[in-house]
């Protein structure tokens, strides 16, 4: 059978095909081998390409990272936001010529797009633009300095990675200096001071330098110092590079470089020597340099900056005239040289799936999307977004998922915002501030690529202060006016707009009066709607002082389906100091009252607190305890004991002894020194506190307390008592229990006004 088998193959190896065919066959197990080894030899090469081609684009998006700024400008109203935010335009290149905040021309500055911004002069929404300056990209928004409109500031705060805080050279660190810093503070946000105005009568630098250390606690120190202040203002010494600068040309867009001055070189080895000394103290390096007594080489000194200002312990401060075109150009060197870029930050986010654990974002392109809608405008096309990219890379054409809300969302259109203009870009990455359109959402929605399931921390909005009647002239009108309360209440937190359960009319609320005449004026111009408008009128809001109990049985049962509900517990002052306004508490023991029925307890006593018995103002500060009750087999129902915990509240709310809180306000007054004692007087007629007096120059800064009830209408007073020279700023502070004769007036006038209807 062998002998066979080796005839037949010598037979078929005589044929040259079959001959091949054997050697294969015999050959197979080996070529096997080598086929395998030379597919893993590709697989390895291009596993090896690929992954070069991976660390290749992550290279590449990190060299992007680190050539990237976002930085917002913010400061007290009229410091020069504005007017510096368009130098720094005009210097790198984004327009091609300057326009004042109130020009001649009318044209008005390029980052006030709104006709109301350019007629007021005042910066009403916050404006995003972007711009290169040395190779860097640099995103901007420039903000209100209005208090009325801190939340503006607030949204871009938020996103930001680093700011710009403008302080006047004459005024210094005013009101709303304070309240910017402490919003820049609360967003943990690394900051470069910027002095402006040194071109003015009465310019003090380094009194403004030492009023950031005593009333904002900065860790400060100046990294240039003036040629000259007032008309003699000329140019600015660099403390780190020791070179004198000069601004030429026609816009100061030629920066000269020359040796220090011989009648400034110890004045500039003094302030040298106290930056190193004041960075020393927050950098061990330079610290251990400085304390050998080693000279400090400027690059050296720039590291221990930038290390000591991304950590959040130094703030340097740069100096300049805005107006004057004198120093820019070195402020934008300092927002590259110690601001941080996007890798250098800490941003979190909490994972929903995880009971809101905190988890930390890396900002690569390589992770899923993170990204944050921080402001809605309506624009041309529809809703604008502006959106912060926090992880990931989004696409036009890509689906986004809303945490918020749980939709899926397709990006029909990506833009980069300059302004009121845009430029359409294909993609954007982690880091980056862009716009889409058609996307529906509200400010401070959260949206991922689907594979995370994280919301960024909510923005802190403030409570209204004031609210206002509004309605149409015209019955026509109607559906405009309602469409423009409904955008501007999407748009603006702070803006609320409700019903009055007596009258039935139509009622908005914001932070103050400038706030809700602008919306009054935008519902004019935007939507052609005449609107009439009532008095202002006060949020005042209604508190306890003391415990008491409350038993009380909801029976009805004279046939059909009955009701029955019974609660018992006690209501009490939430102690000062607590972060929430409500708080409910089960303390039943037992079943005296079935779980299923507790939320609609909560829910009433939560509806009560909607409307005190002294003034129907909304009452806060209030802890509820529930501790029995009682149950019907057949009767009860979530109705019945909502029901019972309405009256409940009702019936011990008199017992523990309201008060009402109304809002006081941080009132700042700059008057000339001879009107002090007028201003003064009028303060105190208005139940004001005065807490801070202040001289500056010719004028004196009067600080105090006043009840907002108190101050309507104060901008006419305030005119006539100074021949109008004066000027104020206002603020909310809290909310403040009132004296026992206007909480007496107040409740006659509820009640006069319940009788009438």
């Amino acid at each position: 059978m062998a002998m066979a088998r080796r005839s037949a193959s010598r037979l078929l190896s005589s044929f040259r095909p079959f001959s091949l065919l054997l050697q294969l066959l015999d050959d197979a197990p080996s070529l096997a081998a080598a086929a395998a080894a030379a597919s893993a030899r590709r697989g390895m090469s291009s596993a090896s390409a690929l992954r070069a081609r991976d660390e290749k684009e992550v290279a590449r998006w990190r060299e992007s990272m680190d050539r990237m700024r976002n930085i917002g400008i913010s400061a007290h109203i009229d410091s020069g936001k504005t007017t510096l935010t368009e130098r720094v335009l005009y210097y790198t290149g984004r327009i091609h010529e300057i326009h004042e905040v109130r020009g001649r021309d009318g044209v008005g500055a390029k980052m006030d797009s709104m006709d109301l911004e350019r007629e007021k002069g005042i910066t009403i929404q916050s404006a995003a633009t972007y711009c290169t300056w040395n190779g860097y990209q640099v995103n901007i928004i420039d903000t209100p300095g209005h208090v009325d409109f801190t939340i503006e500031v607030e949204r871009a705060l938020r996103v930001l990675d680093g700011a710009i805080l403008v302080l006047c050279s004459v005024g210094g660190v005013q009101s709303q200096s304070i309240t910017v810093d402490r919003q820049m503070r609360r967003y943990e946000i690394p900051r470069v001071a910027f002095i402006n105005k040194l071109d003015r009568m009465g310019a003090d630098p380094w009194k403004v330098l030492n009023q950031a250390r005593s009333k904002l606690r900065h860790h400060n120190a100046a990294v240039q110092v003036p040629i000259g202040l007032e008309e003699e203002f000329e140019g600015l010494v660099d403390l780190v590079e020791l070179k004198a600068y000069k601004f030429d040309g026609g816009s100061g867009q030629n920066v000269v470089a020359s040796d220090v001055p011989s009648n400034m070189q110890d004045l500039v080895m003094d302030k040298r020597r106290e930056l190193i000394e004041v960075v020393s103290e927050v950098d061990d390096q330079l610290a251990e340099a400085f304390l050998n007594d080693e000279p400090i080489a400027a690059n050296q000194l720039k590291a221990a900056i930038r290390r000591a200002t991304v950590a959040r312990k130094f703030i340097p401060v740069y100096m300049g005239s805005a107006f004057k075109n004198k120093g820019v150009q070195p402020l934008l060197d300092g927002v590259l040289d110690y601001l941080p870029c996007p890798m250098e930050v800490e941003n979190y986010a909490l994972d929903q799936n995880k009971s809101e654990e905190k988890v930390l974002l890396v900002g690569t392109p390589a992770e899923p999307l993170v990204a944050l809608a921080f402001k809605l405008e309506e624009g041309r096309f529809g809703q604008l977004t502006y959106l912060r990219i926090y992880d990931g890379v989004i696409r036009k054409g890509d689906f986004i998922y809303n945490v918020n809300t749980g939709k899926k969302i397709k990006v029909p259109r990506l833009v980069r915002m300059h302004s009121n203009e845009m430029e359409d870009i294909q993609e954007a990455h982690a880091g980056q501030i862009v716009a889409v359109f058609g996307v529906d959402c509200a400010s401070g929605d959260t949206f991922t690529d689907g594979s995370v399931k994280y919301t960024m921390t909510s923005m802190n909005v403030p409570e209204p202060v004031m609210s206002l009647a509004v309605s149409p002239v015209s019955k026509d009108s109607g559906g405009q006016f309602s469409k423009a309360l409904n955008r501007f209440q999407k748009e603006d937190p702070t803006f609320r707009v409700g019903l009055d359960p007596e009258s039935g009319e139509t009622i908005i609320s914001g932070m103050g009066e400038l706030h809700l005449d602008i919306y009054i004026e935008r519902i004019r111009r935007e939507y052609k709607v005449d609107a009439k408008v009532g008095k202002p009128r006060v949020n005042f809001r209604e508190t306890i002082t003391q415990r008491s109990e409350f038993d009380y049985l909801h029976k009805k049962q004279s046939g059909g389906q009955g009701q029955y509900g019974r609660v018992c517990g006690y209501i009490e002052p939430l102690p000062s100091g607590s972060d929430g306004k409500f708080e409910f508490d089960n303390m039943i023991i037992g079943q005296a009252i079935p779980s299923n029925f507790i939320p609609a307890i909560e829910k009433g006593f939560k509806e009560a607190c909607n409307s005190g018995s002294l003034i129907g103002h909304p009452v806060e500060n209030i802890r509820i305890v529930l501790t029995d009750g009682a149950s019907h087999q057949v009767d009860s129902s979530e109705l019945a004991f909502k029901l019972a915990s309405i009256y409940a509240f009702r019936q011990c709310y008199a017992a523990a002894r309201p008060v009402i809180l109304e809002p006081v306000m941080k009132v700042e007054l700059k008057v000339p020194t001879e009107f002090q004692g007028t201003i003064t007087g009028d303060m105190n007629k208005r139940k004001g506190i005065i807490v801070g007096n202040d001289q500056e120059g010719d004028d004196t800064v009067v600080v105090c307390h006043v009840p907002l009830n108190n101050m309507f209408g104060y901008a006419t007073t305030l005119r006539s008592l100074t021949q109008g020279k004066g000027e104020f700023s206002m603020e909310y502070l809290e909310h403040n229990t009132v004296s026992q004769d206007v909480q007496m007036q107040l409740v006659n006038t509820y009640k006069t006004i319940k009788g009438t209807d």
